[in-house]
């Protein structure tokens, strides 16, 4: 990562953090909250590592994690259990953060557009408020291509950089505590966690809690951080939370799309930032290997019309062997192909990763909580988007995934 490992700017506008600072009253904090949807889309969430973003490491169960200040953590729900509700503890953030010397960030292992952007987003905030601030993922430690466009990365450290035990610690767009990865620890021993994130299957974890799974993104909740702290915008930490808001909105195309995230988006624009630019980079660039490997991918698709009800199940498999030295981190966007079949409801691409596991990336079209299906398989996401790893036979996992897809129409 270029630029210095640590960033301290100590800026004379710092006072923006400080008692007087605004509130930044926004759409989130006194008007009824958008309809319920869990569908998005986490663009470029992938690495040679074979970690997916979908995946929870850790199985469905975590152990809660205590925190210094603030109310006791919760037992942690089992992921997909949909267990989350709304919990917007903002004064108490705006407070710990305006009292703190130094500040870590940290998202879940192998970002995605929301995870990574918003993080972003977030550490140029904090460094304008004069706060020393420190930001990272566990490992594998690396920005998947499609995200290093976004600004702020020279404010990134490898994991082993971090504190051991962070005074305040900010764990964003992570469900659990093990998406955390290698940080996990580091979340465990801080003096203080606060948590955003806008995952219906959030286990609970943390100090206090930003945590609204009505939120189209973890982005709208951090933009509406910054508007508290009194942070305005600028084009960098704009582009950060727009990336962030058209990953999971899946180009303000899912069911998550609401008036309110568009005003957003709107905000977002006059500050500076160039859809066309983030669209390219996140969904329309590829090497011309990747259109061989589709080729392939989409030759090899089978569709099962009988499946999941009879709303059907379409599939396909991508061995080490056929991605013809394509880095794994260049898959993604094969299930938005096979996610377009009219006959089938589910689409599933099954992914070998480098170390020999499969990675199991799964799509519905609304009718089919996928969530719920993944997470009965150490997995998780959204209603519309979610995966598990399988480190046994394909065939074996795709067997137990069309046992737990519903069988009534």
């Amino acid at each position: 990562m270029n630029g210095p490992a640590e960033t301290v700017i100590r800026a004379e506008t710092g006072a923006l953090c400080g008692p007087g600072a605004p509130s930044g009253r926004g759409a989130l904090s006194e008007p009824e909250p958008p309809p319920r949807s869990d569908g998005h889309a986490e663009a470029g969430a992938m690495s040679a590592s074979g970690v997916p973003p979908e995946s929870k490491p850790g199985g469905p169960f975590e152990a809660g994690v205590p925190s210094g200040l603030g109310p006791p953590s919760r037992p942690e729900l089992p992921a997909g259990s949909g267990g989350a509700h709304a919990e917007l503890d903002w004064d108490r953030a705006v407070e710990l953060i305006r009292g703190a010397r130094e500040i870590c960030l940290a998202c879940h292992v192998v970002p995605d557009g929301d995870a990574l952007g918003s993080m972003l987003a977030l550490a140029q905030a904090l460094r304008a408020c004069g706060k020393r601030c420190l930001a990272s993922f566990g490992e594998p430690f690396g920005v998947p291509a499609i995200l290093r466009f976004l600004p702020g990365q020279e404010m990134l450290v490898e994991p082993a950089r971090m504190p051991r035990a962070p005074e305040l610690m900010i764990s964003l767009d992570a469900a659990g505590r093990a998406r955390l990865g290698s940080l996990a620890g580091a979340a465990d021993r801080a003096g203080v966690l606060i948590v955003i994130d806008h995952h219906a299957s959030n286990t609970g974890f943390g100090g206090v809690r930003l945590v609204d799974p009505d939120a189209a993104a973890t982005a709208v909740l951090v933009e509406e951080l910054i508007r508290r702290l009194g942070v305005p915008l600028d084009r960098d930490i704009a582009q950060g939370l727009y990336a962030g808001l058209a990953s999971d909105t899946g180009s303000f195309k899912y069911p998550s799309t609401t008036p309110e995230v568009h005003d957003l988006a709107g905000r977002l624009l006059t500050a500076g930032v160039r859809p066309e630019t983030v669209s390219r980079e996140l969904w329309d660039r590829a090497p011309f290997d990747y259109l061989q490997v589709l080729a392939g991918a989409l030759a090899r698709a089978r569709l099962e019309r009988d499946a999941a009800g009879g709303r059907g199940l379409v599939w396909t498999a991508i061995a080490r062997e056929d991605r013809r030295g394509l880095p794994y981190d260049q898959l993604e966007g094969i299930i938005d192909q096979l996610r377009r079949t009219d006959e089938a409801e589910v689409a599933v691409v099954c992914k070998e990763t480098d170390d020999g596991r499969w990675y199991f990336s799964a799509r519905s079209k609304g009718h089919i909580d996928l969530s719920r299906v993944c997470a009965a398989l150490d997995g998780g996401g959204h209603r519309e988007m979610a995966g598990f790893v399988w480190g046994g036979p394909v065939d074996e996992a795709l067997d137990r995934l069309r046992a737990l897809l519903p069988s009534d129409h």
